[in-house]
């Protein structure tokens, strides 16, 4: 072999992607994330259907996702950007805003690196921050 060898590669990256794939086997596999997956969602599902001031951004249940879950909230922007910047003075969550480009909302990771447990503990921190946010009431520690 003669020359350069161009956009290769990083062999951590590699590393990276095989210890992913080993990941992935030790849970049993495609079917196994997939279940997961769903098993996350219907955390956040069933917290959607027992909650009127939260909704799905997808109004059709078809065109959810099960793991890049997009939620609003009957809050004004201001106040959803306050309910965001409480859950991360709290330690619970960052990043959990909506796209720039879409409404004020919240976006949460379902997937299959995400544990059911924590998800169900993040729902009690959203009603939490909501009630605080929506009464303008002090926010304290929950």
């Amino acid at each position: 072999f003669e020359g350069a060898t161009i956009n290769t590669p990083s062999m951590l990256c590699v590393e990276d992607y095989l210890d992913a794939l080993t990941w992935a086997r030790g849970l049993g596999g495609l079917d196994a994330l997939v279940a997961k997956s769903k098993a996350n969602f219907a955390v956040v599902e069933a917290f959607v259907s027992e909650h009127s001031w939260i909704d799905f951004l997808a109004k059709e249940e078809a065109t959810r996702s099960n793991t890049g879950v997009c939620l609003t909230l009957d809050l004004s922007g201001d106040q959803v950007k306050a309910l965001q910047k409480l859950l991360e003075k709290e330690n619970v969550a960052v990043d959990i805003g909506a796209y720039r480009t879409a409404p004020a909302g919240l976006r949460i990771w379902c997937g299959a690196t995400v544990e059911k447990d924590d998800l169900a503990h993040l729902m009690e921190w959203l009603e939490w921050a909501y009630v605080v946010v929506s009464s303008d009431g002090p926010a304290t520690s929950k």
